[in-house]
Protein backbone atom coordinates (compact mmCIF):
# COMPACT_ATOMS: atom_id res chain seq x y z
CA UNK A 1 0.00 0.00 0.00
CA UNK A 2 2.58 2.35 0.75
CA UNK A 3 3.57 2.98 -3.19
CA UNK A 4 -0.23 4.26 -2.75
CA UNK A 5 0.80 7.03 -0.81
CA UNK A 6 4.46 7.77 -2.74
CA UNK A 7 2.36 8.77 -5.89
CA UNK A 8 1.78 12.34 -4.21
CA UNK A 9 5.29 13.00 -4.11
CA UNK A 10 6.16 11.60 -7.03
CA UNK A 11 3.64 14.57 -9.05
CA UNK A 12 1.40 12.53 -10.76
CA UNK A 13 -1.61 14.30 -9.14
CA UNK A 14 -4.43 14.44 -12.39
CA UNK A 15 -6.44 17.59 -13.27
CA UNK A 16 -9.33 18.01 -11.51
CA UNK A 17 -12.43 20.42 -10.90
CA UNK A 18 -12.38 23.36 -9.58
CA UNK A 19 -13.99 23.36 -5.92
CA UNK A 20 -16.54 25.50 -3.98
CA UNK A 21 -17.19 26.04 -0.24
CA UNK A 22 -19.92 23.49 0.82
CA UNK A 23 -22.94 24.86 1.18
CA UNK A 24 -24.98 24.78 4.43
CA UNK A 25 -27.76 22.07 4.66
CA UNK A 26 -27.69 19.05 3.14
CA UNK A 27 -24.91 17.42 1.38
CA UNK A 28 -26.56 16.40 -2.01
CA UNK A 29 -28.24 19.83 -2.74
CA UNK A 30 -25.17 20.83 -4.51
CA UNK A 31 -22.97 19.28 -7.65
CA UNK A 32 -20.07 21.48 -7.20
CA UNK A 33 -17.09 19.55 -5.87
CA UNK A 34 -16.37 19.38 -2.03
CA UNK A 35 -13.40 19.57 -0.06
CA UNK A 36 -12.36 17.31 2.59
CA UNK A 37 -9.64 15.66 4.43
CA UNK A 38 -10.02 12.10 5.52
CA UNK A 39 -7.87 11.02 8.44
CA UNK A 40 -7.52 7.57 9.17
CA UNK A 41 -5.22 4.44 9.21
CA UNK A 42 -6.20 3.63 6.03
CA UNK A 43 -3.17 0.95 5.31
CA UNK A 44 -4.12 -0.72 8.32
CA UNK A 45 -8.09 -0.70 7.15
CA UNK A 46 -6.99 -1.97 4.23
CA UNK A 47 -4.77 -4.99 5.12
CA UNK A 48 -6.63 -6.26 7.42
CA UNK A 49 -10.22 -5.83 5.58
CA UNK A 50 -8.66 -8.57 3.34
CA UNK A 51 -9.54 -11.12 5.50
CA UNK A 52 -11.83 -9.47 8.19
CA UNK A 53 -14.72 -7.81 6.24
CA UNK A 54 -16.54 -6.28 9.07
CA UNK A 55 -13.14 -4.30 10.12
CA UNK A 56 -13.06 -0.49 10.79
CA UNK A 57 -11.24 1.98 11.89
CA UNK A 58 -11.48 5.34 13.50
CA UNK A 59 -10.75 8.25 11.80
CA UNK A 60 -11.82 12.56 11.36
CA UNK A 61 -13.32 14.02 8.74
CA UNK A 62 -12.14 17.30 8.16
CA UNK A 63 -13.74 20.36 5.87
CA UNK A 64 -14.87 23.89 5.59
CA UNK A 65 -18.40 24.87 6.46
CA UNK A 66 -20.55 27.45 4.44
CA UNK A 67 -18.83 30.54 6.02
CA UNK A 68 -15.51 29.14 4.98
CA UNK A 69 -14.84 27.83 9.00
CA UNK A 70 -12.69 24.49 9.86
CA UNK A 71 -15.06 21.86 10.75
CA UNK A 72 -14.39 18.75 11.67
CA UNK A 73 -16.47 15.38 12.78
CA UNK A 74 -14.67 13.07 14.67
CA UNK A 75 -14.59 9.18 16.15
CA UNK A 76 -15.88 8.06 12.80
CA UNK A 77 -16.14 4.32 11.65
CA UNK A 78 -14.44 3.47 8.22
CA UNK A 79 -14.41 0.62 6.48
CA UNK A 80 -14.07 -0.56 3.22
CA UNK A 81 -17.28 -1.59 0.80
CA UNK A 82 -18.37 -2.78 -2.29
CA UNK A 83 -18.26 -6.02 -4.09
CA UNK A 84 -15.33 -7.13 -6.63
CA UNK A 85 -13.79 -3.41 -5.84
CA UNK A 86 -12.55 -5.05 -2.38
CA UNK A 87 -10.08 -7.09 -4.46
CA UNK A 88 -6.51 -5.42 -4.14
CA UNK A 89 -6.09 -7.01 -7.42
CA UNK A 90 -9.14 -4.60 -8.51
CA UNK A 91 -8.96 -1.40 -6.77
CA UNK A 92 -5.84 -1.55 -3.82
CA UNK A 93 -7.56 2.12 -2.97
CA UNK A 94 -11.19 0.40 -2.22
CA UNK A 95 -14.74 1.86 -1.91
CA UNK A 96 -15.39 3.26 1.77
CA UNK A 97 -17.63 3.72 3.74
CA UNK A 98 -17.85 6.36 6.84
CA UNK A 99 -20.15 5.87 9.91
CA UNK A 100 -20.75 9.23 12.08
CA UNK A 101 -21.29 9.08 15.80
CA UNK A 102 -24.51 9.95 17.50
CA UNK A 103 -24.84 13.89 18.07
CA UNK A 104 -22.52 14.63 15.24
CA UNK A 105 -24.31 17.16 13.07
CA UNK A 106 -23.01 19.33 10.92
CA UNK A 107 -23.68 22.12 8.53
CA UNK A 108 -22.35 20.15 5.63
CA UNK A 109 -23.61 16.33 6.22
CA UNK A 110 -26.43 16.87 8.25
CA UNK A 111 -27.54 14.30 10.36
CA UNK A 112 -26.91 11.43 8.17
CA UNK A 113 -25.78 8.21 9.80
CA UNK A 114 -23.64 7.43 7.14
CA UNK A 115 -22.51 8.26 3.74
CA UNK A 116 -20.43 6.24 1.11
CA UNK A 117 -17.26 7.32 -0.47
CA UNK A 118 -16.39 6.51 -4.41
CA UNK A 119 -12.62 6.84 -4.30
CA UNK A 120 -9.86 6.50 -7.49
CA UNK A 121 -9.21 2.89 -7.14
CA UNK A 122 -5.80 3.19 -8.39
CA UNK A 123 -3.06 4.77 -10.24
CA UNK A 124 -3.51 2.87 -13.40
CA UNK A 125 -2.73 4.51 -16.56
CA UNK A 126 -5.76 6.12 -18.67
CA UNK A 127 -7.55 3.78 -20.34
CA UNK A 128 -5.29 0.71 -18.81
CA UNK A 129 -8.47 -0.81 -17.11
CA UNK A 130 -8.23 -3.29 -14.59
CA UNK A 131 -7.89 -6.73 -16.04
CA UNK A 132 -10.71 -8.56 -14.70
CA UNK A 133 -13.65 -6.44 -14.43
CA UNK A 134 -12.22 -3.43 -16.14
CA UNK A 135 -12.44 -0.60 -13.91
CA UNK A 136 -10.93 2.82 -14.91
CA UNK A 137 -8.49 2.52 -12.03
CA UNK A 138 -7.79 6.23 -11.30
CA UNK A 139 -9.17 9.62 -10.67
CA UNK A 140 -10.19 10.28 -13.56
CA UNK A 141 -13.27 7.84 -12.73
CA UNK A 142 -14.83 9.15 -10.01
CA UNK A 143 -16.14 12.49 -11.46
CA UNK A 144 -17.36 10.27 -14.39
CA UNK A 145 -19.50 8.22 -11.78
CA UNK A 146 -20.92 11.55 -9.77
CA UNK A 147 -22.01 12.34 -13.08
CA UNK A 148 -23.47 9.11 -14.05
CA UNK A 149 -25.93 9.90 -10.71
CA UNK A 150 -26.35 13.35 -12.05
CA UNK A 151 -27.59 11.85 -15.32
CA UNK A 152 -30.01 9.79 -13.58
CA UNK A 153 -31.67 12.59 -11.81
CA UNK A 154 -31.72 14.42 -14.76
CA UNK A 155 -33.84 12.13 -16.48
CA UNK A 156 -35.84 10.99 -13.49
CA UNK A 157 -34.87 7.86 -13.23
CA UNK A 158 -34.59 7.01 -9.85
CA UNK A 159 -31.37 6.31 -8.01
CA UNK A 160 -28.62 7.39 -5.02
CA UNK A 161 -27.66 11.19 -4.32
CA UNK A 162 -24.00 11.59 -5.01
CA UNK A 163 -21.95 14.60 -5.07
CA UNK A 164 -18.00 14.80 -6.25
CA UNK A 165 -15.49 15.48 -3.88
CA UNK A 166 -11.44 16.35 -3.58
CA UNK A 167 -10.24 13.94 -0.96
CA UNK A 168 -7.26 14.43 1.00
CA UNK A 169 -6.42 11.06 2.95
CA UNK A 170 -3.93 11.44 5.88
CA UNK A 171 -2.46 8.27 7.30
CA UNK A 172 0.13 9.01 10.18
CA UNK A 173 3.09 11.21 8.21
CA UNK A 174 1.63 10.01 4.83
CA UNK A 175 -0.83 12.08 2.27
CA UNK A 176 -2.59 11.20 -0.52
CA UNK A 177 -5.31 13.99 -2.73
CA UNK A 178 -7.35 12.25 -5.03
CA UNK A 179 -10.65 13.03 -6.59
CA UNK A 180 -13.76 11.10 -5.30
CA UNK A 181 -17.38 10.99 -4.58
CA UNK A 182 -19.69 11.08 -1.82
CA UNK A 183 -22.45 8.68 -2.26
CA UNK A 184 -26.22 8.45 -0.41
CA UNK A 185 -26.17 5.58 2.08
CA UNK A 186 -28.64 2.67 1.38
CA UNK A 187 -30.86 3.35 4.54
CA UNK A 188 -30.76 6.87 3.82
CA UNK A 189 -32.04 6.60 0.21
CA UNK A 190 -34.96 4.17 1.44
CA UNK A 191 -36.22 7.04 4.20
CA UNK A 192 -36.28 9.45 1.43
CA UNK A 193 -37.99 7.45 -0.96
CA UNK A 194 -40.44 6.46 1.42
CA UNK A 195 -39.52 2.63 2.28
CA UNK A 196 -39.90 0.97 5.29
CA UNK A 197 -37.37 -2.10 4.99
CA UNK A 198 -35.27 -3.57 2.36
CA UNK A 199 -35.68 -6.67 0.03
CA UNK A 200 -32.98 -8.65 -0.03
CA UNK A 201 -31.84 -10.73 -3.18
CA UNK A 202 -33.33 -13.79 -0.91
CA UNK A 203 -36.63 -12.12 -0.53
CA UNK A 204 -37.48 -10.61 -4.08
CA UNK A 205 -39.06 -12.67 -6.15
CA UNK A 206 -39.23 -10.70 -9.38
CA UNK A 207 -39.85 -7.40 -11.10
CA UNK A 208 -42.97 -8.25 -12.05
CA UNK A 209 -44.34 -8.64 -8.78
CA UNK A 210 -42.23 -6.07 -6.76
CA UNK A 211 -42.12 -3.08 -9.12
CA UNK A 212 -44.29 -1.16 -11.05
CA UNK A 213 -44.34 -2.01 -14.82
CA UNK A 214 -43.52 1.64 -15.23
CA UNK A 215 -40.28 2.19 -12.87
CA UNK A 216 -39.07 -1.15 -13.85
CA UNK A 217 -39.04 -0.22 -17.25
CA UNK A 218 -37.68 3.15 -16.24
CA UNK A 219 -34.67 0.87 -14.72
CA UNK A 220 -34.09 -1.25 -17.90
CA UNK A 221 -33.72 2.19 -20.32
CA UNK A 222 -31.69 4.06 -17.55
CA UNK A 223 -29.20 0.95 -17.31
CA UNK A 224 -29.19 0.92 -21.61
CA UNK A 225 -28.05 4.86 -21.58
CA UNK A 226 -25.43 4.47 -19.44
CA UNK A 227 -23.57 1.39 -20.63
CA UNK A 228 -24.20 -0.64 -17.55
CA UNK A 229 -24.17 -4.39 -17.83
CA UNK A 230 -23.04 -4.67 -14.06
CA UNK A 231 -26.57 -5.34 -12.83
CA UNK A 232 -29.18 -7.87 -12.84
CA UNK A 233 -33.37 -8.10 -11.94
CA UNK A 234 -35.26 -11.03 -13.00
CA UNK A 235 -37.82 -9.20 -14.35
CA UNK A 236 -40.27 -12.08 -14.45
CA UNK A 237 -40.33 -15.92 -13.60
CA UNK A 238 -39.17 -17.10 -17.07
CA UNK A 239 -36.33 -14.06 -17.32
CA UNK A 240 -32.63 -15.90 -17.95
CA UNK A 241 -31.11 -12.82 -19.76
CA UNK A 242 -27.04 -13.12 -18.91
CA UNK A 243 -27.12 -13.03 -14.91
CA UNK A 244 -31.07 -13.20 -14.49
CA UNK A 245 -31.53 -16.73 -13.65
CA UNK A 246 -28.72 -16.95 -10.68
CA UNK A 247 -29.22 -13.22 -9.61
CA UNK A 248 -32.79 -12.01 -9.08
CA UNK A 249 -31.06 -8.46 -7.83
CA UNK A 250 -27.28 -7.35 -8.61
CA UNK A 251 -26.56 -3.70 -8.37
CA UNK A 252 -30.29 -2.68 -7.78
CA UNK A 253 -31.56 -2.04 -4.37
CA UNK A 254 -35.55 -2.63 -3.55
CA UNK A 255 -37.39 -0.68 -0.63
CA UNK A 256 -40.69 -1.99 0.41
CA UNK A 257 -43.47 0.28 0.99
CA UNK A 258 -46.46 0.61 2.43
CA UNK A 259 -48.54 0.20 -0.52
CA UNK A 260 -47.13 -3.23 -1.08
CA UNK A 261 -45.13 -2.02 -4.39
CA UNK A 262 -40.86 -1.85 -3.60
CA UNK A 263 -38.72 1.07 -4.82
CA UNK A 264 -36.34 -0.03 -7.59
CA UNK A 265 -33.04 1.74 -7.18
CA UNK A 266 -30.06 1.92 -9.66
CA UNK A 267 -26.40 1.99 -8.31
CA UNK A 268 -22.76 1.21 -8.59
CA UNK A 269 -21.87 2.35 -12.17
CA UNK A 270 -17.81 2.09 -11.83
CA UNK A 271 -18.00 -0.27 -14.45
CA UNK A 272 -20.51 1.30 -16.77
CA UNK A 273 -20.06 1.99 -20.34
CA UNK A 274 -20.11 5.91 -19.38
CA UNK A 275 -17.06 5.64 -17.08
CA UNK A 276 -14.92 3.12 -18.51
CA UNK A 277 -15.18 3.53 -22.03
CA UNK A 278 -15.71 0.20 -23.36
CA UNK A 279 -15.86 -3.21 -22.17
CA UNK A 280 -13.44 -6.13 -22.38
CA UNK A 281 -16.30 -8.93 -23.17
CA UNK A 282 -17.53 -7.13 -26.23
CA UNK A 283 -16.02 -8.92 -28.46
CA UNK A 284 -17.33 -12.39 -27.27
CA UNK A 285 -21.07 -11.06 -27.12
CA UNK A 286 -21.85 -8.44 -29.43
CA UNK A 287 -20.65 -7.88 -33.53
CA UNK A 288 -19.08 -4.31 -34.19
CA UNK A 289 -20.03 -4.24 -37.69
CA UNK A 290 -23.74 -3.80 -37.12
CA UNK A 291 -23.95 -0.51 -36.89
CA UNK A 292 -21.88 1.59 -39.80
CA UNK A 293 -20.18 3.46 -36.80
CA UNK A 294 -18.86 0.01 -35.62
CA UNK A 295 -19.08 2.36 -32.35
CA UNK A 296 -18.86 -0.72 -28.97
CA UNK A 297 -20.90 2.37 -27.45
CA UNK A 298 -23.46 3.01 -29.68
CA UNK A 299 -24.31 -0.99 -30.40
CA UNK A 300 -23.84 -1.40 -26.09
CA UNK A 301 -26.72 0.73 -26.13
CA UNK A 302 -29.14 -0.38 -28.99
CA UNK A 303 -28.98 -4.04 -27.09
CA UNK A 304 -30.01 -2.89 -23.87
CA UNK A 305 -32.09 -0.50 -25.65
CA UNK A 306 -33.76 -3.37 -27.82
CA UNK A 307 -34.19 -5.92 -25.11
CA UNK A 308 -37.02 -4.02 -23.52
CA UNK A 309 -39.13 -5.06 -26.59
CA UNK A 310 -39.11 -8.41 -25.25
CA UNK A 311 -39.66 -7.31 -21.27
CA UNK A 312 -42.46 -4.35 -21.76
CA UNK A 313 -46.18 -3.93 -23.81
CA UNK A 314 -45.89 -1.76 -26.35
CA UNK A 315 -48.04 0.98 -24.53
CA UNK A 316 -44.99 0.88 -21.68
CA UNK A 317 -42.77 1.17 -23.90
CA UNK A 318 -43.92 4.34 -25.69
CA UNK A 319 -44.84 6.00 -22.75
CA UNK A 320 -41.31 5.24 -21.60
CA UNK A 321 -39.61 6.86 -24.55
CA UNK A 322 -41.09 9.63 -24.36
CA UNK A 323 -40.52 10.38 -20.22
CA UNK A 324 -36.84 10.09 -21.68
CA UNK A 325 -37.29 12.37 -24.71
CA UNK A 326 -39.21 15.30 -22.31
CA UNK A 327 -35.94 15.06 -20.28
CA UNK A 328 -33.10 14.76 -22.90
CA UNK A 329 -32.36 18.82 -22.44
CA UNK A 330 -31.62 18.48 -19.02
CA UNK A 331 -29.26 15.32 -19.21
CA UNK A 332 -27.48 17.10 -21.91
CA UNK A 333 -27.32 20.38 -19.70
CA UNK A 334 -26.37 18.43 -16.74
CA UNK A 335 -23.36 17.39 -19.03
CA UNK A 336 -22.56 20.46 -20.09
CA UNK A 337 -22.05 21.49 -16.60
CA UNK A 338 -19.40 19.51 -15.53
CA UNK A 339 -15.99 20.25 -15.73
CA UNK A 340 -14.81 16.51 -16.70
CA UNK A 341 -11.63 15.22 -18.67
CA UNK A 342 -11.99 15.94 -21.97
CA UNK A 343 -11.85 12.84 -22.97
CA UNK A 344 -14.32 11.26 -19.80
CA UNK A 345 -17.19 13.85 -21.61
CA UNK A 346 -16.85 12.80 -25.18
CA UNK A 347 -17.52 9.26 -24.07
CA UNK A 348 -19.89 9.80 -21.87
CA UNK A 349 -21.75 12.02 -24.91
CA UNK A 350 -20.98 9.10 -27.01
CA UNK A 351 -23.31 7.15 -25.18
CA UNK A 352 -26.39 9.86 -24.42
CA UNK A 353 -26.28 10.31 -28.68
CA UNK A 354 -26.79 6.55 -29.22
CA UNK A 355 -29.52 5.97 -26.42
CA UNK A 356 -31.14 8.84 -27.86
CA UNK A 357 -30.71 8.35 -31.35
CA UNK A 358 -32.04 4.66 -30.55
CA UNK A 359 -35.27 5.92 -28.96
CA UNK A 360 -36.49 9.06 -30.37
CA UNK A 361 -38.37 7.60 -33.76
CA UNK A 362 -40.53 4.66 -34.02
CA UNK A 363 -38.25 4.12 -37.00
CA UNK A 364 -35.19 3.40 -35.02
CA UNK A 365 -37.11 1.80 -31.90
CA UNK A 366 -38.91 -0.54 -33.73
CA UNK A 367 -36.53 -2.01 -36.16
CA UNK A 368 -36.48 -5.51 -37.51
CA UNK A 369 -36.36 -8.11 -35.49
CA UNK A 370 -36.92 -12.15 -35.40
CA UNK A 371 -40.45 -12.74 -34.83
CA UNK A 372 -40.90 -16.80 -35.60
CA UNK A 373 -39.53 -19.26 -33.14
CA UNK A 374 -37.25 -21.80 -34.00
CA UNK A 375 -35.56 -19.56 -36.67
CA UNK A 376 -31.75 -20.73 -37.27
CA UNK A 377 -29.02 -18.97 -39.09
CA UNK A 378 -27.29 -20.19 -41.76
CA UNK A 379 -23.65 -19.49 -43.61
CA UNK A 380 -25.27 -19.98 -46.82
CA UNK A 381 -28.15 -18.81 -48.53
CA UNK A 382 -28.87 -22.88 -49.43
CA UNK A 383 -29.22 -23.52 -45.93
CA UNK A 384 -26.44 -25.83 -46.19
CA UNK A 385 -24.06 -25.13 -42.83
CA UNK A 386 -25.93 -23.48 -39.99
CA UNK A 387 -24.03 -21.09 -38.49
CA UNK A 388 -24.48 -21.94 -34.57
CA UNK A 389 -25.29 -24.51 -32.66
CA UNK A 390 -28.62 -26.62 -34.11
CA UNK A 391 -30.04 -27.30 -30.89
CA UNK A 392 -30.00 -23.15 -30.34
CA UNK A 393 -32.55 -21.11 -32.38
CA UNK A 394 -32.55 -17.50 -32.51
CA UNK A 395 -34.58 -16.09 -29.81
CA UNK A 396 -37.73 -14.06 -30.51
CA UNK A 397 -36.65 -10.44 -30.12
CA UNK A 398 -32.79 -10.35 -31.51
CA UNK A 399 -32.68 -7.54 -33.51
CA UNK A 400 -31.00 -7.84 -37.49
CA UNK A 401 -29.53 -5.04 -39.66
CA UNK A 402 -30.50 -4.47 -43.18
CA UNK A 403 -30.57 -6.79 -45.70
CA UNK A 404 -26.90 -6.71 -47.61
CA UNK A 405 -28.13 -9.41 -49.76
CA UNK A 406 -31.42 -11.44 -50.98
CA UNK A 407 -31.20 -14.64 -52.52
CA UNK A 408 -34.90 -16.12 -53.01
CA UNK A 409 -36.33 -16.61 -49.69
CA UNK A 410 -32.95 -16.29 -47.47
CA UNK A 411 -31.87 -12.71 -46.96
CA UNK A 412 -27.56 -12.23 -45.04
CA UNK A 413 -27.64 -9.68 -42.46
CA UNK A 414 -25.78 -8.78 -39.43
CA UNK A 415 -27.13 -9.91 -36.07
CA UNK A 416 -27.30 -8.36 -32.78
CA UNK A 417 -27.29 -10.60 -29.68
CA UNK A 418 -29.14 -8.35 -27.60
CA UNK A 419 -30.40 -11.39 -25.78
CA UNK A 420 -26.79 -13.11 -25.07
CA UNK A 421 -27.93 -16.30 -26.60
CA UNK A 422 -24.42 -16.57 -27.58
CA UNK A 423 -22.53 -14.88 -25.08
CA UNK A 424 -19.99 -17.06 -23.19
CA UNK A 425 -20.03 -20.04 -22.31
CA UNK A 426 -21.79 -20.54 -25.20
CA UNK A 427 -20.63 -19.52 -28.85
CA UNK A 428 -21.56 -18.44 -32.26
CA UNK A 429 -18.19 -16.90 -33.92
CA UNK A 430 -20.56 -16.32 -37.23
CA UNK A 431 -22.42 -13.77 -35.75
CA UNK A 432 -19.99 -12.17 -33.82
CA UNK A 433 -17.50 -11.47 -36.33
CA UNK A 434 -19.93 -11.01 -40.21
CA UNK A 435 -23.56 -11.25 -41.06
CA UNK A 436 -25.35 -14.99 -41.84
CA UNK A 437 -28.13 -15.73 -44.09
CA UNK A 438 -32.04 -16.15 -42.41
CA UNK A 439 -34.93 -16.58 -43.85
CA UNK A 440 -36.95 -13.35 -44.59
CA UNK A 441 -40.12 -14.61 -43.09
CA UNK A 442 -38.79 -15.01 -39.82
CA UNK A 443 -38.29 -11.13 -39.61
CA UNK A 444 -40.53 -8.00 -38.86
CA UNK A 445 -40.74 -4.69 -37.21
CA UNK A 446 -43.97 -5.25 -35.83
CA UNK A 447 -43.10 -6.32 -32.40
CA UNK A 448 -44.07 -6.48 -29.50
CA UNK A 449 -47.55 -6.64 -30.87
CA UNK A 450 -49.64 -3.81 -30.43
Amino acid sequence: MKTMWAILAAGLSLMYAAQDAPRSGDLFSSYSVVNVTLEAPLEDLFSTSQNNAEYAVKGVLRFADAAGHDTAIENIDVSVRGNTSKRETECPFPKLKLRFPAGSGSPMFGNLKAVKIGTHCGELPDGQLTPKFGRWANEKAPPREALVYRLLEAVQVTSFKARPARITYVDGAQKLTRNGFFLEDDHEAMKRLGGTREVTPEQFTDAAQAFTTADAAKLAFGEAMIGNFDWCLKFSANDTYRCDARRKLWNISAYARDDGRAVAVMGDFDIAGMVTGRHHWFKNVFYDGFVPSKSSAEIEVLSQVQRTRSVFPHEVLDATRRSFVERKAAAYAALADTTLDASGKQTIEAYLNAFFKAIESDTAFYAPVVVRPETHLYLDAGKAREACDKNRALPVGTPVGAPLQIHDQMVQVAVLDALWQWAPPAKCEAIHTGPVWIEKSAIDSKYPAR
